[in-house]
């Protein structure tokens, strides 16, 4: 493992001028930047330009390039509407003169009303299941991953957490939170959820056409989150995911994330485009 990073750090960001930040990402596939950190940086430069009075409730991010992580990334906030219950910021990530990440969010001042919620999965407890990064692949950004982040597979520990499949398609359920404690500051554990929901999600509709090389190119289109409840990122969450289809080199992958008392805190969409190299011939 990597020595000790805090993860507050992966998102730090340099503010340049009003509306205009900076950034530096690790990689996830090699020499691509990894795109839950893209993205969790683009909601904190989002976020820097609101009240703490208000809340992020969705994002929507678009991945149109592979960022470089031996380049900055520059976040361009528009400020596209501030209302008095709601405001929505649009962000453009930009390297080398040219985008390559777009993000929506939408914020929320907090408000009582009835719930419903789906039920959390039946699963057991973090203690004494494999660390995912015992059982995963050490490429990509597989020891910065190691180094800031505590991820539990639950069932196959060899398909890294994977289920067997339902009517719905193929599963995967990790428990993961920061190795460290984060300050309480919601927008910062908004972020970290991001940062986690780009992580095994779309690789999860390929579970059914693994092989033992493992060689295929991996690209996330586009990501979607929903903030339902507050919590912690650096405490247990699990993160149950189910991939609903695969097609035209698309898989398309949902989860849901439950606190360890069962409450809905987030849910996540995400869909990418998966290849393997005889595809690339």
């Amino acid at each position: 493992m990597e020595p000790a990073t805090p993860f507050s750090d992966l998102l730090t960001l340099e503010r340049l001028e009003e509306d205009l930040y900076r950034g530096v990402c690790h990689q996830g596939a090699p020499l691509h930047a990894f795109g839950g950190q893209v993205a969790g940086q683009a909601l904190i430069a989002a976020g820097s330009t609101l009240s703490d009075a208000l809340r992020v409730h969705s994002l929507h991010g678009y991945f149109i390039r592979a960022g470089r992580t031996d380049r900055p990334i520059v976040y361009q906030v528009d400020r596209t509407r501030d209302g008095r219950s709601f405001a929505t910021r649009r962000v453009v990530a930009v390297q080398d003169g040219k985008t390559i990440f777009s993000l929506s969010a939408s914020f929320q001042r907090p408000e009582q009303s009835p719930e419903h919620q789906a039920a959390m999965p039946d699963a057991p407890g973090p203690e004494g299941l494999p660390e995912l990064w015992e059982t995963g692949p050490r490429d990509g950004g597989w020891p910065i991953f190691e180094a800031v982040l505590e991820s539990r597979g639950v069932g196959d520990p060899h398909g890294q957490g994977s289920l067997p499949s339902t009517g719905q398609g193929p599963r995967r359920h990790l428990w993961v939170r920061t190795r460290d404690a984060l300050p309480d500051t919601p927008l910062l554990h908004a972020c970290a959820l991001t940062y986690f929901s780009d992580i095994r999600l779309v690789e999860t509709s390929d579970l059914p056409y693994m092989d033992d090389t493992r060689e295929r190119m991996i690209a996330s289109l586009d990501h979607a989150v929903w903030f339902h409840r507050p919590f912690h990122a650096d405490e247990w969450l699990l993160f149950a995911m189910e991939s609903p289809n695969f097609a035209s080199s698309r898989g398309l992958a949902r989860g849901q994330f439950f606190t360890r008392d069962g409450r809905l805190v987030a849910s996540v969409v995400q869909e990418g485009l998966i290849r393997r190299p005889s595809a690339l011939r």
